[in-house]
C-alpha cells in the first residue's frame, strides 16, 4: 500500500475533518457512506474506544478495510459487532440519551441547522424528490448532538429550507427546547470550505477555514449572511495517519473518491 501524499480529495478532506471531531469513549449513530468511513477511521486512529451504532440494529461493528457495507442491512455491517438488536431498540436507546453523536448529510441546510432531505421546491409539486427522512429526523431530534457533513454551495446553504426533514435549532433563540427537543441539536457543520458552529441563539457561524480558503470564499458560497467567530482559524490539512486510515477503509475511492 502506498504512503499517503499531500494530495487528497474533497471527500477525504471532509471525512478527515469530521473524524477529528469524534472523541474517544463516545457513541456515534452513523449512517453508511462518509459518516461510517469517518467514524471507522477515527477508531483506527485517535479514538479506539469509539462505539459506532448503525440504524439496522448493529452496535460496535468492526468495519473490514475495503469491504464497506452499502446499507445498514448489509451483512458486512455486522462484522465483529458487540451486539445485534433491532431498529426499534436503536431508536429507543436514542430516546434514552445513550448516543453522544448523530451524523447526518444535507441536501439543504439553513442558518439554524434545519435540514432538508425530502423535496426541492413546493412539496405538493416538487422539482426534485429526495430520499426523505429514513431515521434522520429521529437522529436530529434525539442524539445528544448532531454533526452535519455536506458540500459548501449556495443551493445547499439556503436562507430557508424548502422542507424541514430534520430539525435543527428551528427559528433560534430557544425554539428547539420550547418545541420539546431537549438534546443539543446540530453543533458543527463540516464542509469542503469550512468548519461551522452555532452561537448561543442557534445561528450558524463560521468557526474555521479549510486550508487555503478565505472568509470571502465561504461567504460567496453561502446563501445567507454568515456571522464569523471572533477567533476564526485555519484547519490543518489531513495528516498521514488519518489519510492512511481512510484509504485502507475505502481503497477504491467508492465513497471518498471525489
Amino acid at each position: 500500500m502506498s504512503t499517503p501524499t499531500t494530495e487528497y480529495t474533497t471527500s477525504e478532506l471532509m471525512a478527515a475533518t469530521a473524524s477529528g471531531l469524534l472523541e474517544d469513549g463516545r457513541v456515534i449513530f452513523a449512517g453508511v457512506g462518509m459518516p461510517l468511513v469517518a467514524s471507522a477511521a477515527a477508531k483506527r486512529s485517535h479514538a479506539p474506544n469509539l462505539t459506532v451504532v448503525l440504524e439496522g440494529g448493529i452496535i460496535g461493528p468492526e468495519i473490514a478495510p475495503g469491504r464497506l457495507p452499502i446499507s445498514t442491512n448489509d451483512v458486512r455491517a455486522s462484522r465483529g459487532a458487540a451486539m445485534l438488536t433491532t431498529i426499534t431498540d436503536i431508536f429507543l436507546y436514542a430516546q434514552r440519551g445513550y448516543f453522544d453523536y448523530g451524523f447526518l448529510g444535507a441536501a439543504q441546510i439553513d442558518r439554524y441547522g434545519n435540514i432538508n432531505t425530502s423535496v426541492i421546491g413546493d412539496r405538493a409539486k416538487p422539482t426534485v424528490r429526495l430520499p426523505g427522512t429514513g431515521g434522520a429526523n429521529d437522529i436530529a431530534s434525539l442524539c445528544n448532538e448532531v454533526l452535519v457533513v455536506t458540500q459548501h454551495e449556495p443551493r445547499r446553504f439556503v436562507e430557508k429550507v424548502d422542507f424541514v426533514t430534520s430539525p435543527g435549532h428551528l427559528t433560534g433563540d430557544g425554539s428547539r427546547q420550547r418545541a420539546g427537543l431537549i438534546s443539543r441539536g446540530p453543533t458543527r457543520v463540516v464542509t469542503d470550505l469550512a468548519l461551522l458552529d452555532f452561537d448561543d441563539s442557534g445561528h450558524m457561524r463560521l468557526r474555521a477555514l479549510q486550508p487555503g480558503v478565505t472568509v470571502a470564499d465561504v461567504a460567496a458560497r453561502t446563501g445567507f449572511e454568515l456571522p464569523v467567530h471572533p477567533e476564526v482559524y485555519e484547519l490543518p490539512p489531513p495528516g498521514e495517519e488519518i489519510l492512511l486510515a481512510l484509504r485502507e477503509l475505502d481503497p477504491d475511492g467508492e465513497t471518498l473518491g471525489e
